[in-house]
């Protein structure tokens, strides 16, 4: 196991002054507009393309499943991107697609042209989000990157508190076609002038353009072999299916006993709790070990889950999603550091985006598993106990320690 080398004595992260915080605020607002547009965005565009064109829900999910699944094939090569276009010009590649692609779904009257429209979305949304956020900071960050990466992901929950209501505000006003051509236009409004100004170039390239700096690389191909990438991506796509898998039925599982208000209420404590999560880790995360602090965030969301499943209470349940929503974000942020401390550092952005890609795919069948099951059995017990399993053993897993291929 090779460790990060230490950040050479010029470079103070902690500094305000540090030009890597500008950075952080930068993605910060890619991801408010990445999450709200390509993720929170997905449900109000099925309802609105329904009410326009009386397609099917089951063609616009499929849709919407696809689009997943090949934003998972572009986020394997997102470490190439990096390399090859640096981070500001990848970042600008990002939002002119989202722009492209968010006007294109204003303006579709056919079927395929959502499915192309999509296909633009999910190059987007793989250059704008997780993986290519988190390799990004790390070109600028090491002692600090567990902060720099909760700040930045921080926009995620921002983008469904406030992109969302404000497409459906608009759509009321000005039509769904306009609402997201003049969404379009104010994101590149605010992010082509942050992007130019405020991202340079990254301290770690010059460090290791010097030769100061010479780990060994891994292959895609020897980490899906490592036991030691899989320690790490296994527990993280188990998590994710049981997370996203609640998280697309929650308001099902809770209208039961709190009514359709009370559960869209649960859902919004949920949100605001996954932000608040995000910051209280973003500002201990990089003193604390990353595996045990993973392993107790699943031990939380298993209880909590427990909790919803066996109580109609309406406290506990509010309880209950606010203790579930505080992980949500973490395990985002917690399985880069892992990768960060555990692998050579020249290897982050490809293992970042090779294990974003293996558990976009798999939680992107949590949803329909959790779907088919509750209409086997005939309520969602089953389906939550499911989660329950999933979250308990990925938290057995992650705290499994093999060592990195050393060279």
């Amino acid at each position: 196991m090779v460790p990060a080398p230490s950040s050479p004595p010029d470079i103070d992260e902690a500094s305000p002054r540090y030009p890597g915080w500008r950075v952080v605020f930068v993605c910060f607002l890619i991801a408010t507009f990445s999450w709200g547009l390509c993720f929170y965005g997905l449900s109000v565009y099925l309802v609105e393309l329904q009410r326009l064109y009386g397609w099917s829900t089951s063609w616009i999910s499929l849709a919407s499943s696809a689009f997943y699944l090949t934003s998972a094939a572009f986020v394997v090569y997102v470490s190439e991107f990096l390399r090859r276009l640096g981070p500001r010009r990848l970042m600008l590649a990002g939002i002119i697609a989202l722009a492209i692609s968010t006007i294109g779904i204003g303006l579709v009257s056919a079927p395929w042209h959502l499915a192309l429209a999509y296909l633009v979305m999910s190059f987007a949304w793989a250059v704008t989000s997780i993986a290519a956020i988190t390799s990004m900071l790390g070109l600028w960050f090491r002692s600090r990157l567990g902060l720099a990466i909760s700040l930045a992901l921080t926009g995620a929950s921002v983008g469904g508190i406030l992109i969302v209501p404000a497409l459906i505000l608009l759509t009321d006003a000005i039509g769904f076609r306009n609402a997201m051509s003049a969404t379009a236009a104010f994101m590149l409004i605010v992010l082509l002038p942050a992007i130019l100004a405020l991202v340079g170039r990254p301290p770690r390239v010059a460090t290791a353009a010097s030769g100061t700096m010479q780990p060994v690389a891994w292959t895609r191909a020897e980490a899906l072999r490592s036991r030691a990438f899989w320690s790490v991506c296994g527990p993280v796509a188990l998590s994710l299916v049981a997370q996203v898998g609640f998280l697309v039925h929650q308001i099902a599982i809770l209208e039961v006993s709190l009514g359709r208000t009370g559960a869209g209420f649960a859902v919004a404590i949920t949100t605001i709790a996954a932000l608040l999560g995000r910051l209280l880790l973003g500002a201990v995360a990089d003193r604390l070990d990353p595996r045990i602090t993973t392993a107790i965030s699943l031990a939380t969301q298993a209880a909590a889950l427990f909790a919803i499943a066996r109580t109609t209470d309406a406290a506990t349940l509010y309880v209950a999603c606010v203790v579930f929503g505080l992980s949500v974000g973490n395990l985002i942020t917690l399985p880069a550091l892992i990768l960060q401390r555990e692998f050579e550092r020249a290897s982050f952005g490809m293992l970042v985006g090779l294990l974003v890609a293996v558990s976009t795919v798999t939680y992107a069948f949590g949803p329909s598993a959790l779907g088919a099951l509750r209409d086997l059995t005939g309520n969602y017990t089953a389906s939550i106990f499911l989660c329950i399993g999933a979250e308990l053993l990925a938290a057995v897993i992650i705290l499994w320690r093999p060592h990195a291929r050393t060279g």
